[in-house]
C-alpha cells in the first residue's frame, strides 16, 4: 500500500508520497561525498515528496547538482524553477497526474 502523508515541498496533505534521498543513492560511493557527509547521514537524509514534485526535481537537476547544491529541502525550494513548479502544484488536487518536462 502506498504511503500517504504531507509533501515536504508543496505541502499538500493526505497525498501519496515517495521517499526522496536528498543525497542521491547513485552518489553514495563518490569520494567527495564520503568526505562531505557521514555514512548514516547519506542513508537517512530523506524527504517525503509527492510524485509530481519528486519527478520534477529529477527532470530539472542532475544527481551531482542534487548532491552538492540541493541536498536540503530549503535548497530545493530556493531553486527558481522548482519554486515556480511547487507554487503551481500546491494549488492542484491530490489526484492530479502531472507529466513534467525539463525546462527550456
Amino acid at each position: 500500500m502506498p504511503k500517504r502523508g504531507i509533501c515536504k515541498l508543496c505541502g499538500r496533505n493526505e497525498i501519496e508520497v515517495t521517499r526522496h534521498h536528498l543525497i542521491p543513492k547513485t552518489r553514495h560511493t563518490n569520494k567527495r561525498n564520503q568526505k562531505l557527509f557521514g555514512r548514516d547521514e547519506v542513508r537517512t537524509r530523506t524527504a517525503d515528496l509527492c510524485r509530481p514534485c519528486h519527478g520534477f526535481i529529477h527532470k530539472v537537476l542532475t544527481e551531482k547538482q542534487l548532491e552538492l547544491e540541493y541536498n536540503t529541502v530549503e535548497a530545493l525550494r530556493a531553486h527558481p524553477e522548482i519554486a515556480k513548479f511547487v507554487d503551481w502544484v500546491a494549488r492542484r488536487p491530490a489526484g492530479l497526474r502531472v507529466r513534467s518536462r525539463p525546462p527550456i
